[in-house]
Protein backbone atom coordinates (compact mmCIF):
# COMPACT_ATOMS: atom_id res chain seq x y z
CA UNK A 1 0.00 0.00 0.00
CA UNK A 2 1.30 3.45 -0.99
CA UNK A 3 2.05 5.83 1.90
CA UNK A 4 0.23 9.18 1.75
CA UNK A 5 2.42 12.26 1.57
CA UNK A 6 2.01 14.72 4.44
CA UNK A 7 0.71 18.04 3.11
CA UNK A 8 2.39 21.10 4.60
CA UNK A 9 0.00 23.89 5.50
CA UNK A 10 -0.14 27.62 4.93
CA UNK A 11 2.45 29.35 7.06
CA UNK A 12 5.08 26.61 6.79
CA UNK A 13 8.54 28.11 6.42
CA UNK A 14 10.74 26.47 3.79
CA UNK A 15 14.18 26.71 2.30
CA UNK A 16 14.55 26.14 -1.46
CA UNK A 17 17.98 25.45 -2.94
CA UNK A 18 17.39 27.83 -5.89
CA UNK A 19 14.99 30.46 -4.47
CA UNK A 20 16.09 30.63 -0.82
CA UNK A 21 13.78 31.07 2.19
CA UNK A 22 10.02 31.25 1.73
CA UNK A 23 6.60 30.70 3.29
CA UNK A 24 3.71 28.63 1.94
CA UNK A 25 0.80 30.96 1.14
CA UNK A 26 -1.38 28.48 -0.78
CA UNK A 27 -1.87 24.74 -1.09
CA UNK A 28 -3.11 23.07 -4.29
CA UNK A 29 -3.46 19.42 -5.22
CA UNK A 30 0.07 18.91 -6.53
CA UNK A 31 1.79 22.21 -5.76
CA UNK A 32 2.50 24.78 -3.07
CA UNK A 33 2.20 28.50 -3.69
CA UNK A 34 5.28 29.88 -1.94
CA UNK A 35 6.27 33.48 -1.31
CA UNK A 36 10.05 33.69 -1.45
CA UNK A 37 11.81 36.63 0.19
CA UNK A 38 14.07 37.42 -2.77
CA UNK A 39 12.16 35.86 -5.68
CA UNK A 40 8.47 36.70 -5.15
CA UNK A 41 5.68 34.15 -5.39
CA UNK A 42 6.34 30.83 -7.15
CA UNK A 43 4.27 27.68 -7.64
CA UNK A 44 6.46 24.72 -6.66
CA UNK A 45 5.68 21.00 -7.05
CA UNK A 46 5.15 19.27 -3.70
CA UNK A 47 7.68 16.60 -4.66
CA UNK A 48 10.42 19.13 -5.52
CA UNK A 49 13.59 17.72 -3.90
CA UNK A 50 15.07 21.24 -3.58
CA UNK A 51 12.54 22.08 -0.83
CA UNK A 52 13.56 21.70 2.80
CA UNK A 53 11.00 22.19 5.55
CA UNK A 54 12.19 24.52 8.32
CA UNK A 55 9.18 25.20 10.56
CA UNK A 56 6.03 23.19 9.69
CA UNK A 57 2.58 24.74 10.23
CA UNK A 58 -0.92 23.26 9.82
CA UNK A 59 0.30 19.91 8.47
CA UNK A 60 -2.48 17.63 7.21
CA UNK A 61 -3.27 14.74 4.89
CA UNK A 62 -6.07 16.74 3.27
CA UNK A 63 -5.56 19.05 0.31
CA UNK A 64 -8.41 21.53 0.62
CA UNK A 65 -9.95 23.10 3.69
CA UNK A 66 -13.68 22.84 4.26
CA UNK A 67 -14.09 26.57 3.64
CA UNK A 68 -12.43 26.27 0.21
CA UNK A 69 -14.70 23.35 -0.69
CA UNK A 70 -17.74 25.31 0.50
CA UNK A 71 -16.74 28.34 -1.56
CA UNK A 72 -16.32 26.21 -4.68
CA UNK A 73 -19.67 24.50 -4.13
CA UNK A 74 -21.47 27.81 -3.54
CA UNK A 75 -19.96 29.25 -6.73
CA UNK A 76 -21.15 26.24 -8.75
CA UNK A 77 -24.62 26.35 -7.21
CA UNK A 78 -25.00 30.07 -7.90
CA UNK A 79 -23.83 29.67 -11.48
CA UNK A 80 -26.06 26.74 -12.43
CA UNK A 81 -29.06 27.15 -10.15
CA UNK A 82 -32.31 28.67 -11.41
CA UNK A 83 -33.36 29.71 -7.91
CA UNK A 84 -32.69 33.13 -6.51
CA UNK A 85 -31.67 33.97 -2.99
CA UNK A 86 -33.95 36.40 -1.19
CA UNK A 87 -31.82 39.01 0.50
CA UNK A 88 -33.63 41.53 2.68
CA UNK A 89 -32.93 45.20 2.08
CA UNK A 90 -30.89 47.06 4.64
CA UNK A 91 -32.97 48.94 7.20
CA UNK A 92 -31.97 52.30 5.77
CA UNK A 93 -33.62 51.36 2.44
CA UNK A 94 -36.86 49.86 3.82
CA UNK A 95 -39.89 51.75 2.49
CA UNK A 96 -37.53 54.05 0.59
CA UNK A 97 -38.14 55.69 -2.77
CA UNK A 98 -35.82 56.12 -5.72
CA UNK A 99 -36.23 59.53 -7.31
CA UNK A 100 -35.37 59.78 -11.02
CA UNK A 101 -34.96 63.46 -11.84
CA UNK A 102 -34.82 64.35 -15.57
CA UNK A 103 -32.28 66.96 -16.64
CA UNK A 104 -35.17 68.87 -18.24
CA UNK A 105 -36.79 70.65 -15.28
CA UNK A 106 -40.09 70.99 -17.15
CA UNK A 107 -40.61 67.23 -16.82
CA UNK A 108 -41.81 65.61 -13.62
CA UNK A 109 -39.49 63.36 -11.62
CA UNK A 110 -40.38 59.68 -11.37
CA UNK A 111 -40.59 57.97 -7.99
CA UNK A 112 -40.00 54.22 -7.79
CA UNK A 113 -40.19 52.20 -4.55
CA UNK A 114 -36.62 51.10 -3.89
CA UNK A 115 -37.55 47.47 -3.19
CA UNK A 116 -39.22 47.28 -6.65
CA UNK A 117 -36.07 48.78 -8.23
CA UNK A 118 -33.76 46.23 -6.59
CA UNK A 119 -36.15 43.40 -7.47
CA UNK A 120 -36.00 44.41 -11.15
CA UNK A 121 -32.19 44.36 -11.04
CA UNK A 122 -32.20 40.85 -9.53
CA UNK A 123 -34.67 39.64 -12.15
CA UNK A 124 -32.48 41.11 -14.91
CA UNK A 125 -29.45 39.24 -13.57
CA UNK A 126 -31.47 36.00 -13.44
CA UNK A 127 -32.59 36.43 -17.04
CA UNK A 128 -29.01 37.08 -18.12
CA UNK A 129 -27.94 33.83 -16.44
CA UNK A 130 -30.68 31.94 -18.27
CA UNK A 131 -29.59 33.56 -21.54
CA UNK A 132 -26.01 32.47 -20.88
CA UNK A 133 -27.16 28.89 -20.21
CA UNK A 134 -29.11 28.92 -23.49
CA UNK A 135 -26.04 30.18 -25.34
CA UNK A 136 -23.92 27.38 -23.80
CA UNK A 137 -26.48 24.74 -24.78
CA UNK A 138 -27.07 26.04 -28.31
CA UNK A 139 -26.42 23.32 -30.89
CA UNK A 140 -25.67 25.46 -33.94
CA UNK A 141 -23.40 28.19 -32.53
CA UNK A 142 -19.67 27.57 -32.75
CA UNK A 143 -17.53 27.75 -29.61
CA UNK A 144 -16.15 31.08 -30.83
CA UNK A 145 -19.68 32.48 -31.28
CA UNK A 146 -20.62 31.27 -27.79
CA UNK A 147 -17.58 32.95 -26.24
CA UNK A 148 -18.30 36.21 -28.09
CA UNK A 149 -21.93 36.24 -26.93
CA UNK A 150 -20.99 35.30 -23.36
CA UNK A 151 -18.66 38.29 -23.14
CA UNK A 152 -21.68 40.56 -23.47
CA UNK A 153 -23.69 38.73 -20.79
CA UNK A 154 -20.71 38.76 -18.39
CA UNK A 155 -20.18 42.48 -18.98
CA UNK A 156 -23.83 43.28 -18.30
CA UNK A 157 -23.92 41.01 -15.21
CA UNK A 158 -20.86 42.74 -13.77
CA UNK A 159 -22.30 46.20 -14.33
CA UNK A 160 -25.74 45.40 -12.91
Amino acid sequence: MEEQQLILGIGTRLQHTQFGPGVIIGVKYATYLISFINHGTKEIDKTDNQLDEIIPENTTLEVETTSAVEKSLLKILRQWSDTTELVPLGDKWSNGMLLLQPADKTQKPKEVPIDIFFHKIVMLRDRLRVLEQQINAHKILSDEDKVNLQQYTHYVQCTV
